[in-house]
């Protein structure tokens, strides 16, 4: 049986919290009052969606998930515009990717409209956890898990899909300042053929032992390195991107997606507004970057900027690379972050709060 939004049911909480102010606001640490929740079986197919109050859930000690990393998310936010109402950027990008990383890790695909109908109502649920202003969000996260019974090494013929909501402030708690990052080549982050370009949980934690090393450095995070060419892929939790500028030309680039490489919505949505908005003495290529390019380049004076972007951070300055114990200075504009850099977050921002229409990239929940 197929998701279908129409059956959702909706039981409201009768302990409704008190939304924490914005200045208290820490990433991913409360929650709203309700989450959204989908079984699946094998035999039954999606079962009726359910928004009910946040609780924790009940899974046997058994279930895949814990065994076998059955388990992928997504990340996404709603906002509040200017006019008070709720919208959410670009959604359908994250159901594809799910439904791409469903595939991947052998768990259920499912109707992505449907799922965001149910979502569209878990946000006028809970409609007033939406923080007002710029930086301020309720970030969403869609997850999938395998829930059968067994040790044993096989396709879940159980899962659950449920999506919770956290109010967030901007992601570094300094504010859009510029980072620093370790290039990190001693671990590998992803591999061609492996599962680098799906957002898969086994992605993500081994990279956290890398990251407290650079961390003892001063370094936000890693910048993941491949192989003997030290090809560029990714930061720990963003795309990267950096500018060159020779002979009065200037480039805008970013690694190409070749499988070790997450395809980020807020990746796609630069390389869209760059090509749509930047003029003619710009290239904005997708092309393979190695950190040794880009400490000769760095060298010559060649190296403008460099930012990363993700769902959680929108865009973020870089300022530093360490690379082998020598650091690459990276260009910023009075301490912050270079000029297309702070155009990127502004044309972004804009989108994603309602100030200006672009396409189709905002959903408004009515």
């Amino acid at each position: 049986m197929s998701l279908d939004a129409s059956k959702l049911t909706i039981t409201k909480t009768t302990n409704s919290k008190t939304p924490l102010p914005k200045e208290q606001l820490v990433f991913g640490k409360t929650f709203t009052d309700h989450m959204l929740e989908v079984e699946w079986t094998a035999e039954n197919g999606w079962g009726a969606p359910k928004i009910s109050p946040y609780h924790a859930l009940s899974l046997d000690p058994a279930s895949s998930v814990f065994h076998y990393s059955f388990e992928l998310f997504e990340g996404m936010k709603a906002y509040r515009d200017t006019h008070g109402k709720i919208r959410t950027f670009r959604p359908d990008k994250n159901m594809a990717r799910m439904n791409r990383s469903a595939k991947r890790a052998a768990l259920p695909q499912f109707e992505g409209d449907e799922l965001l109908k149910c979502i569209d109502e878990l946000l006028k649920v809970d409609e007033k956890f939406i923080p007002e202003g710029y930086g301020y969000s309720l970030y969403l996260r869609p997850t999938l898990i395998g829930t059968t019974s067994s040790l044993g090494v096989a396709k879940p013929d159980r899962a659950l899909l449920f999506v919770i909501a956290s109010p967030v402030g901007p992601y570094f708690s300094g504010g859009f300042k510029p980072v620093s990052l370790q290039a990190t080549d001693y671990a590998v982050r992803a591999w061609p053929g492996g599962v680098g370009e799906y957002k898969l949980g086994a992605n993500y934690v081994s990279c956290i032992e890398p990251q407290s090393v650079a961390a003892t450095k001063g370094h936000s995070q890693n910048l993941w390195l491949f192989g003997e060419e030290g090809y560029i892929t990714e930061v720990g939790a963003m795309n990267f991107f950096i500018v060159f500028q020779k002979d009065g030309k200037k480039e805008l680039v970013t690694s190409p997606l070749d499988g070790t490489i997450l395809p980020g919505v807020t990746r796609d949505s630069t390389l869209a507004l760059a090509k749509a908005r930047l003029d003619s003495s710009w290239e904005v290529n997708e092309r393979k970057i190695t950190i040794h390019e880009v400490q000769e380049r760095a060298a010559k004076g060649e190296v403008v900027e460099a930012f990363g972007t993700g769902t959680a951070a929108i865009v973020s300055p870089i300022s530093n690379i360490e690379f082998h114990g020598a650091d690459i200075a990276i260009p910023v504009v009075g301490g912050t972050a270079g000029e297309l850099t702070q155009q990127i977050e502004k044309w972004i921002r804009e989108i994603q709060y309602g100030d200006v229409e672009f396409e189709d990239w905002s959903r408004v929940i009515v």
